[in-house]
Formats: structure tokens, sequence, C-alpha cells
């Protein structure tokens, strides 16, 4: 026969674990919660999608070599400029290494713009 201690002991665990358990349940995080931090630290891609860099290096290229004759030298500096922006951009999206940033303006800059329009074409972007 049981004890009135072991009665009470037994009634206690009783009346106290479904609380427990239940507290548990709330207090445990949700797995949808846990998800959503996984999808936070994610790594999101900087810049421009490469499909729109392509676009746009296309468009520009075309305007700098289509200026026409009597074209202001700051409409020209300007869009060069920005064609080249264009290129550092493409070149970092996909990882091609080169020294626009480094080379002064002139026939070398001229030669580095062709080799790296040269090593995005060989790296998949299609670019006139």
């Amino acid at each position: 026969m049981a004890t009135p201690m072991a009665n009470v002991l037994l009634f206690a665990v009783a009346v106290i674990a479904p609380t427990l358990v239940f507290w548990g349940i709330v207090r445990v995080p949700r797995l949808d919660a846990i998800g959503e931090r996984v999808r936070r630290r994610r790594v999101t891609p900087k810049g421009l999608p490469i499909e729109q860099l392509a676009a746009d290096l296309r468009r520009v290229h075309r305007l700098l070599v289509q200026c026409p004759d009597g074209t202001p030298m700051v409409r020209r500096v300007a869009t060069r400029d920005a064609y080249d922006e264009l290129l550092r951009q493409a070149c970092t999206a996909v990882d091609v290494s080169h020294e626009l940033d480094a080379l002064p303006e002139g026939m070398e800059r001229d030669m580095e713009r062709l080799r790296v329009e040269e090593a995005l074409r060989d790296a998949g972007l299609t670019i006139p």
C-alpha cells in the first residue's frame, strides 16, 4: 500500500507536469523563426544583377561609339566614365581583375578597357 507522502508526490507531478510541458512548448523557439534567422544570414548579392549590368554596358557602349560630331566634351567624358564604372561593376560581379582605377586616362587605359571587355566576353557577358 502506498504511503500518504507518495500519493502527495504523485498528485503534485500529475498537476505540475502538464503545466511544465505547455510552458516548454511556448518557450521553445518556433521552427519558422529559426528558418527566418537562417534566411537573414544568407549573403545577398551586392550591386545590380549581371543581366542588368550587361544591358547597361551595351547601351552605354553604343552611346560612346555613336557620339555625333559636335557633342560637348563634357558629355563624351561623362559617358566614358560611366562606361568605365559599369566595366568595374561587371568585373566585380564575375571576378575579373582590372586596373581601370590605377591607370591614367590615355592609351594605357584604352588598352586596359579593351582587355577588360575581352575578359568579360570570355566570362560570358555579351558586349559589342
